[in-house]
């Protein structure tokens, strides 16, 4: 027995000298491959433009990266890639604020377009009362007589606009309380000498004083309302 047992701490002995050896020649092996690794990396760029990188590359790889190897590879184009990274950040910059105009300008031009008629209907008023101004202000006769029409068109739209029915501006107007319209008699006056202009036509004649007059019947009319 005691022989045995004197073979079997032999064979545990020098299976564990085994082992050892194998782990100690494990980190050998490693830096073995770890040289071929290193070889193939000069042939590798030995054939590039930068064949100065190899003794950098080669202890980085045994140390690691450092600071000052990494300047020492990529120093050389930082000041350029800076530049070139800064340009970049201008262009991209410059191209949101172009689309934040583009966008403005598009959304105003939208809103304008989705207006309705009648968000329109005080400038379009007050335009077509700076023509009958313009016709009122003129030395032809003709154009007073124009100005006249156009006024009592106007007059007849804002009757529409105060919910007054009838086919004339004359029963319009019948139906109209002085309580709410304070310049009704101005009205009907206007509306009258505009009668002897259209039914009449150049017999009538009419002078300035009563162009100006007629004219300003019309304005106190309107702007009562606000229409112009």
């Amino acid at each position: 027995m005691g022989e045995v047992q004197g073979v079997t701490d032999s064979t545990e002995m020098d299976a564990a000298a085994q082992q050892a050896a194998t782990q100690d020649t494990q980190p050998s092996q490693f830096r073995q491959d770890v040289s071929g690794g290193f070889q193939n990396t000069k042939d590798l760029l030995q054939k590039t433009e930068q064949p100065q990188w190899v003794p950098i590359i080669t202890q980085e790889m045994r140390t690691g990266w450092t600071q000052e190897t990494v300047f020492a590879l990529w120093g050389g184009i930082f000041p350029f890639s800076l530049l070139l990274s800064l340009l970049f950040a201008v262009g991209i910059i410059y191209c949101a604020m172009r689309i934040l105009h583009i966008r403005r300008a598009e959304w105003a031009g939208y809103r304008k377009v989705a207006h309705t008629v009648t968000a329109e209907d005080i400038p379009q008023t007050q335009l077509r009362w700076n023509r009958v101004l313009e016709h009122a202000n003129s030395a032809d006769e003709h154009k007073w007589r124009l100005a006249i029409l156009e006024a009592d068109i106007m007059l007849n739209e804002l009757l529409d606009l105060q919910g007054y029915k009838g086919e004339t501006i004359a029963e319009k107007m019948k139906q109209v309380s002085r309580t709410n319209f304070n310049f009704v008699d101005d009205a009907w006056e206007a509306h009258k000498v505009r009668n002897k202009v259209a039914h009449e036509g150049i017999e009538y004649h009419i002078d300035e004083r009563e162009k100006n007059h007629v004219i300003n019947l019309y304005q106190r009319v309107f702007r009562e309302f606000g229409f112009i």
